[in-house]
Parts: structure tokens; sequence; C-alpha cells
């Protein structure tokens, strides 16, 4: 094994870990980096020294040794309004970086991944691919719902409505008091609990792991397993991630994601994740898979149950067994097994009827009587057959920009707007509230993308419309930065290429007719102040405003941002940094 050999390399690491507690007999056993961004940055990372526990436990029964390395994670909640939301999308690579200087520099044989949120999963993910030792996801899980059933994602609309005079501070403070009840990823299908799922889906956690209620003592009994599966891996040839993930279990991933409605961050992700396999996935690549996909899952904030609901129902695989022929289901994973065996055996091991009595128990505490087919719609009954994203392009965004379909209202899959564009998100919202933005508008927000300011989420003003019954149906949100995956209503986002490197974003001017058509997957200037032109003159005023169009000056002179300003992909290509 690799840390054996450094062993003999390296005369002063057994005295170096012997100093930090390691037993003398625990140096020769494989040892087994439990990686985690555990730490009181938010809820979905605050529990996790315990699961790191149990994996820790997992690996010693199994006869190996564990090591414990974090690289806490920060929460996008946290940040909304302010400008450390631009350190967001940033902190995904800086968490990758750290995974791989902490693998990197000292020898392991296998490692457990540990990672609930955001930014956090998919930088676990890029980081094991990286160290490319053989490794076990553990998904953090999900928070439970709160009292009405209230999860976070409806705070939005709370303070939105609150801003607006129609509740008063006290409902305010009760949605803010009780919309985080536990431990755990936001309870709703928003970018955490879909890149809890891909993990999953990937191949890389064990079955049945994504997105379980983070208080389950099940997932305790998960994390266990997950240290024991390690050191098994870590004695098996040909187990490595790059052994394991595929083209086609990427398709699997894409395939799932139509059927939960995944976060339209996740297509920030998937892409840069693939990268570090030398894997191209682009928004076409999703494009193509969602048309035609069976979109099946009814929770939040597409549907109508809280995420904690998901295991209950069956989670992936129960996901899978309604797409199955659909999915490659001869890809390898992480339990030595194919794809096809793991669903098998969980259908005969007694999973399905272990997540039913959960979910008679979360029943009994909303007086409710739903099923598990309420929650994962049988394929037969899908609630949309066009998957949930859609991939749009013309001439305002050349590379393309995404939508999420299934949140958005039908009216305004196509339309024809007149454009309003803002150079800052705090503009944009302050414009919405006080009612300057009206019917028939295309909202633009640009110089938010990667190179611009980092692509921070325009949550604030995603709700701001969605919650409001007339603008959320009559006017788009269009920006080169990115959405919460908890976003609802018809904003389209990561549109490219960016302001910031001259994209057509730039050089929307106010009354520009502006073509939305989510069918055709378009998204076009079809008219200057108001007037309807051809194609060709479209372009000849394109071409004379990128003329007279200036770059702006880097926002951030230093640190983390000036480096993610210099280096990051396009939006599309998923903002990884490029050198």
């Amino acid at each position: 094994m690799k840390s054996q050999e450094m062993r003999k390399l390296a005369p002063e690491l057994d005295p170096l870990r012997i100093g930090t507690g390691w037993k003398p007999e625990e140096l020769a056993m494989p040892q087994v980096i439990i990686e985690s961004t555990a730490g009181d940055s938010h809820p979905g990372s605050g529990h996790l020294h315990i699961l790191v526990d149990e994996v820790k436990k997992g690996i010693a029964e199994a006869g190996g040794h564990g090591a414990k390395y974090f690289c806490t994670d920060i929460c996008d909640g946290e940040s909304q309004g302010t400008d450390g939301i631009n350190y967001s999308l940033a902190s995904r690579e800086m968490i990758a970086n750290m995974i791989e200087i902490h693998a990197n520099a000292t020898p392991f044989d296998a490692g457990v991944y540990l990672a609930s949120c955001d930014k956090g999963m998919p930088a676990n993910l890029m980081g094991l691919f990286r160290v490319n030792i053989p490794a076990v996801v553990v998904p953090g899980g999900t928070m439970n719902a709160g009292p009405e059933m209230l999860t976070l994602e409806q705070l939005g609309m709370y303070s939105a409505q609150y801003e607006r005079g129609e509740i008063d501070e006290n409902r305010l403070n009760w949605a803010k008091h009780n919309a985080c009840p536990s431990c755990g990823a936001c309870s709703f299908i928003g970018t955490a609990s879909t890149m809890q799922i891909m993990a999953e889906a990937l191949g890389l956690a064990l079955p049945g792991s994504a997105l379980m209620p983070a208080t389950s003592p099940d997932l305790l009994n998960y994390a266990r397993e997950a240290g024991k599966q390690a050191v098994k891996l870590a004695k098996m040839d040909n187990m490595r991630p790059s052994d394991i993930v595929t083209m086609d279990s990427f398709e699997n991933a894409i395939l799932v994601h139509a059927a939960i409605s995944g976060s339209t961050n996740c297509l920030l992700h998937l892409p840069a994740i693939a990268h570090e396999l030398g894997f191209e996935i682009t928004g076409d690549t999703f494009d193509r898979l969602h048309r035609g996909a069976k979109y099946l899952l009814d929770i939040r904030p597409a549907g109508k149950w809280p995420a904690e609901c998901f295991y209950y129902a069956g989670g992936v695989p129960a996901i899978m067994e309604e797409i199955k022929d659909h999915l490659h289901l001869d890809v390898m994973t992480v339990t030595g097994k194919t794809l096809g065996e793991n669903l098998k055996e969980l259908k005969e091991n007694g999973f399905y009827e272990r997540c039913e009595k959960w979910l008679q128990k979360f029943n009994e505490r909303y007086g409710i009587s739903i099923t598990r087919q309420d929650i994962i719609r049988p394929a037969d009954k899908a609630i949309g057959t066009d998957g949930s994203i859609a991939v749009l392009r013309g001439n305002l965004a050349p590379e393309g920009a995404v939508i999420k379909h299934t949140a958005c209202p039908k009216e305004m899959f196509k339309a024809v707007l007149k454009a309003r564009p803002f150079d800052s998100e705090e503009e944009c919202l302050d414009a919405v509230l006080k009612h300057r933005v009206q019917k028939g508008d295309a909202v633009f927000i640009r110089y938010e993308g990667p190179k611009g300011s980092g692509m921070p989420e325009m949550f604030y003003t995603s709700e701001a419309i969605s919650s409001d019954k007339e603008l959320g149906r009559s006017i788009a949100l269009i920006t080169d930065g990115r959405f919460s995956g908890a976003s609802t209503g018809p904003v389209i986002g990561h549109c490219s290429p960016e302001a910031a490197d001259g994209g057509p974003i730039a050089l929307v001017e106010e009354g520009d007719l502006i073509e939305i058509d989510v069918m055709e997957r378009k998204l076009n200037i079809i008219g200057i102040k108001g007037e309807r032109k051809t194609p060709e003159e479209i372009d000849a005023v394109l071409a004379e405003r990128k003329k007279n169009w200036k770059p702006r000056e880097l926002r951030y002179k230093s640190g983390v941002l000036r480096m993610f300003s210099e280096h990051a992909a396009s939006p599309m290509k998923g903002a990884y940094l490029e050198f």
C-alpha cells in the first residue's frame, strides 16, 4: 500500500504520527483520510463531526486507521444580501485545493469524504477525483421541516411580503425562528440536496444514503459502513474513483437530476467535477438528456413536500427504479457491485420497508396521510415529461443560459419583453421592491458572473419577483450570475459569455426587445428601442455597441476573488479555474 511505501521513504513519518496519537500497531494498518467540511459555519456542517466519529469507528472495525482532516465550507444563506456571497463559488475551488493538498502531502490508502451543502459536496467530489485513491462519500443529510411544514426556501417569500407590508414583523420573526429546526442541509431540492443526490447517482456513496434526515440513526449506520467499505476498497484493485466513474455514470446522474427537478447550479458543478476526470459535460449534455426525461419528485421548491420525505419514499434507489429503463445499469459503484446489482439487493434486504416506517412517523407528526407515490411519482404518472431544465441559446447567450422550467410559470415559456438592464443586484432589487419594474419587462442583472463578482446568487431578487402575484407571471429575470436552488419563477441564469467578458448581455440597452422561447430553446435580442429588427440589423447594432464597450476594472484587486476573476471559466463550462 502507498502508506507503507512512504513509511520506508520517510523515517520521520512514524514518530510524527505517534506524536499525533497513533498507536505503533496502527501504523501498519490501511490508512484512511476522513475529509469533511465539519464546523460551525451552518447547520449542514455543524453535525458532521458526529458522522466523522462514526466513520472512524467503522474504519477501526475493518482493521484500518482513520485520520480526521477538515476544510469547513461557508453558507450561501448566511452571506445572502452581502458581498460575502461573492466568495461562495470560489470557495468550491479552495476546498477542492485543500483536499488535494491534505491527501497528496501525506500517504493514505483510501478516503471517506463527508459534506452536506452547496459548495462543500461538489468540492469534495472534485477533490477526491484529484486525489484518486479509493473513496466513499457520506452525504450529510437534510434537516427536518418546521411547524406548518415550514422550510427555509420560504423565508425569501416571507421577507418580500414583509417589505411590501403584507405581513407584520411578528410573522416574519416566526418564520425566521422556525425555518431551520435541526442540523442538515436545507429541506428542499436546492443545490445542497441536489449534489448529495448526485454523489450517490454517480456511484460514489452507499446506495440509499443520499439526503437522509440528518437526525436519523440510519445515517449514523451508513457513516460507519462507509468507513468499513473504505478499508475494503483500499485492498481491492481498480476501485479508484477514476476506475468507477465513467461518462455513463454522469449520464445516469443527469437523468436523476431531471427526475428530481434538481438545482440549476448542478450545471456549474457536474461539468467542473467531470473536468477533473477529463470528461466534457456542457449545458447541451444536460439539455439533451432532459428532453423527454420523466420528472417525478414532488418536493419543494418545485413540488409540495419537504426534502426529508425523499428518504421516506425510498430516495435515489426509488427514483432509479422508476427510470431504470433509461439508466446504464452496468456501471460500477463503491460497493464493488454494479448499479443494477445494488438496486436488486436493496429490494431484497428490506430497504423500502424501513423507509416506509419513517414515512408513517412523518404522517403522525403532521397529522396527514401521504404515500411513497405522493412523493416520488410512478413513471407512468410523471409530473412532467421533459426533464426540469432547458438551455437557451441565441444572440443574447451564444454559449447558453439555463432556466428551470419546472419552477417557471407557463405564461413565461414564450414571451417578448422590454429590456430593463441593471449592473448590480442591489439596484435591481430596489427597483423591484419599489415597483419601478413593470409587467412586460425583461429585467437584467449583469456583471455578476464568475469574473464580474464571483457569480453570487440572485436569490432576493428572484424571490421578490416570484412572490409578487403579478410580476411573477409577467416579467423575466436574466443574469450572468446564478440562482439559489430554491429559486422559482421566470428566472434565467448563467448567461454566457458573461458581461465582464464583453458578452452580449453587457450590450443590452433600455427598451431592447427580448425573445424568450423555452420550448424552442431561444434567447434573443429581436428589437432595438421597442422596434423589431431583422437578425442582420441586430447583429450590426451589437457590433457597433461592442466597439464602444470598455472592460471594467477588476472589482477585486487582491486575494481569492482576484484569482477567481482572472481564471474562472465561463458559467456554462462550470466556472472552474483555468490556468
